[in-house]
């Protein structure tokens, strides 16, 4: 039998709580050390509530927000692949090297979608 993390015998609300509190530890993590997530929040600060002010209807609306929701989604993703990582070495790896490109091309991944969403929605 593989040993569990120790952190994982908590159930009930009490397991609810500690996720909240370590999601949002995760969260103020990422604005303090990476700036691409701290821009990619700006972003989102300005283009979810003049979403709000475009003629659009309600699903546009929801396709444009959910879109700028998953670059942010996908960055934070990407930031815990290079997290994890560095961890392990600092050394050069192709390996390394690899995941650390591959998480980064999600990332511009989900910003073409959310260009290519918001285009299609405010272009018809």
């Amino acid at each position: 039998m593989v040993d569990e993390s120790p952190f994982k015998g908590q159930t009930g609300l009490r397991r609810v709580w500690n996720a909240l509190h370590y999601s949002l530890a995760g969260l103020r993590a990422a604005l303090v050390a990476e700036d691409a997530f701290r821009q990619e929040v700006l972003i989102a600060a300005l283009l979810i509530p003049w979403s709000f002010f475009l003629a659009v209807d309600g699903i546009g609306r929801a396709l444009m927000i959910g879109s700028v929701l998953l670059v942010l989604i996908v960055e934070l993703l990407n930031s815990a692949i290079e997290a994890t990582v560095d961890r392990i070495s600092l050394d050069r790896h192709h390996l390394a090297k690899r995941a650390k490109d591959i998480g980064s091309a999600a990332v511009l991944l989900a910003l073409l979608n959310a260009l290519l969403i918001w285009a299609c929605v405010l272009l018809g």
